[in-house]
Formats: structure tokens, sequence, C-alpha cells
């Protein structure tokens, strides 16, 4: 529960036909936003919405200010007044200090003395953990990982040996960082064998890693994920993977080892980077794409085809594999228009 006044202060919003004192209980849609309620206005599919929302106060644009018919927050970027609006009505769990009984914390590990250890976590020799880092419930910290000050491990987070995070760092429930990255060599017999990976990871500062996300110790080199970088849900990030700050992945994403992602990228869910290339900074590569080359200027890129209903689908996969084919067919008539009286060439058989 907050006021006007204050949601203003800590958005710089400039407030609109309300009283700075109107107390908010929470936010919510402005289709379903209720009186005392705090709503806002991102995307202009929404718009319709706004004339009938019953929120008593809604955070918008300039642009959208006139057509507001109740109190308005008017921001320059209505998304991130969101976000701080949002921060405000967000519920701070009471913080615990020590060690709990069911950890096993190694005498040979350096603890903070205000940092939290939860329960049946380990904390194995030579690991260094900061003030004010919160380890929940069931997580793994192995032999000369280093947490940085203010990181928190939601619960079941697995850091092996050798990782370092930066500080205010915030990994969820089922992350593993620096397992084994996938080196293999094939032996003359057509066997595997692994190759050691005798690398690291390092993570910077303010830095979230999502839920069940995957990251790889380097082969020999670290794999490095720089400062502020998010990742959604299920990542994979293989070994000597680097990925410059600012960037965000979405869900899904895979990237190979040794790529590089440049600074304040975008990635969408399910992209898929291959192996030992370089993307450039400020790249947007939109969902289910497959980069398979460098990248080097910034902007937006796509591949792939969207979803067709079922028929027409049909018919565009039946025409693309006749693709070839008919290429043949267009350059033989090219040769005869180019070449008046030339005998036209047989078009080859597409399954030649």
């Amino acid at each position: 529960m907050t006021t006007l006044g204050k949601i203003a202060a800590a958005t710089g919003a400039c407030l609109h036909g309300g009283d700075t004192a109107t107390v908010i209980t929470s936010v919510a849609p402005l289709d379903r936003a209720e009186s005392g309620q705090l709503s806002f206005l991102i995307h202009s599919r929404y718009r319709a919405a706004l004339a009938t929302t019953r929120a008593t106060a809604v955070i918008l644009s300039p642009t959208d200010v006139d057509d507001c018919p109740v109190a308005a927050l008017v921001a320059d970027h209505p998304h991130i007044a969101y976000a701080q609006a949002a921060a405000l009505f967000e519920p701070v769990a009471e913080r615990n200090v020590g060690i709990h009984p069911t950890a096993w914390v190694s005498p040979d590990a350096h603890i903070a003395a205000d940092t939290w250890i939860g329960p049946h976590c380990t904390v194995e020799a030579g690991a260094v953990i900061e003030t004010g880092v919160v380890v929940g419930p069931n997580c793994v910290i192995g032999e000369y990982a280093v947490i940085g000050a203010g990181s928190r491990l939601v619960a079941h987070v697995t850091l092996c040996h050798r990782v370092r995070l930066g500080c205010r760092v915030l990994v969820h429930p089922g992350a593993v960082i620096g397992s084994d990255g996938f080196g293999l060599a094939l032996d003359r017999d057509g066997r595997w064998l692994k190759v050691p990976q005798l690398g690291g990871v390092q993570i910077g500062d303010d830095v979230e890693i999502g839920a069940n996300t995957t990251i790889d110790r380097g082969a020999l080199e670290d794999t490095i994920i720089e400062d502020g970088v998010k990742l959604d849900n299920q990542i994979q990030v293989a070994h000597n993977v680097r990925i410059g700050a600012h960037s965000a992945l979405a869900g899904c994403v895979g990237i190979a080892g040794s790529a590089r992602i440049g600074r304040h990228c975008m990635l969408g869910g399910g992209v898929g980077i291959a192996g030992h290339l370089e993307v450039a900074d400020r790249v947007q590569v939109t969902g289910m794409s497959l980069v398979a080359h460098s990248i080097t200027e910034p902007g937006a890129y796509s591949s792939g085809l969207t979803v067709e209903p079922n028929r027409l689908w049909n018919k565009i996969s039946a025409r693309l594999r006749r693709l070839d084919e008919l290429f043949r067919r267009l350059a033989v008539l090219e040769r005869k228009v180019n070449q008046p009286g030339a005998p036209l060439s047989p078009v080859p058989d597409r399954r030649d």
C-alpha cells in the first residue's frame, strides 16, 4: 500500500488530475482494475480499455493523457515507470541471518556474518560467500566458488567449483552454473572421449539467471556473463561463451560453444546460436531464429517461417520442395532470352 505522491516520486512521473495523498493498494490491468488500484497503458493494443477503466490512476505516455478518464501518472517511458511503481508493491520477505541447522558448511569455507544459508544446503571447502548473501534451500556451493555481496540463490541452485558470481546476482530455482561443457573427441575406434573442462564461469554484477537455466564451464578459458545480463528460464549457455553487458535472452535460447554475443543484444525465445561465431552489439534476433553466421552490424534479424493454416502450409511446403527445379527452369529461359536462337538445354531432373 502506498500513495499516488510516493508513486510519482519513485517513477519521476507527473501526476495529472489526482491527489498525492490518494491511497493505492495494488496494481492491475486496465480492464480488470478497481477503485484503489493502479493500472498502466504500455501498448496501443490496450488503448480501447482506457476509456472504461475503473482504476484510480493509470501510468501512460503524454500522448494518451487527454483520453484518460481518471488520474494519470504521465511518463515519457511508461514501461519503465510501471516497473518502478510495481516494485513498491512487491512483498519483501523477512531476511534470516545465520546457517540453518540442516545445512552442511565446510570449516574451510568463508562465510560473511550477515549471510543466510538455508535448509539442506551444502557449502564446500574454499567457497566464499560475501556480505548480505541469501542462499535458499537445497543449494550446492562447490569448492572455491565465490558469491558476491547482496546476491540471492532462490532454491535448488547448483554452483560448481570455481564459479564466481558478482554482486546482486539473482539466480532462480534449478539453475546449474559451472557444469562440464559438452567437450568430446572422436577416437580412431569411433568412440567418444571426454575432453576435460578446465575453465570456470564468471558472472558479472546485477545479472539475473532464470529457472533451470544452465551455464557450462569453459574448456580452457572461462565462460563469461557480463554485468547486467538477464537470462530467462531454460536457457543453455555452452562452454567458452561470452555474453556482453546488458543483453537480454528469452526462454529456451541455445548458444553453442565459444560464441560471442555483444552488448545490449536481445534474443527472442528459442533462438539458436551456432558455435564459434560473433554477434555485434545492439543486435535483436526474433524468436525461433537460427543464427548460423556471424552478425557484424547492429539491427533486427529474423529467420524461419511463421505459422499458417495447415492447408496453406501444405501448399507452401510442396512449393518449397520445387524451388530448385523452378530455379533451373528459369536459368534455361534466361539463357534463351539473352541468346536468341541458342538451343534450349533440357531441364535437369530435380532428383539429380
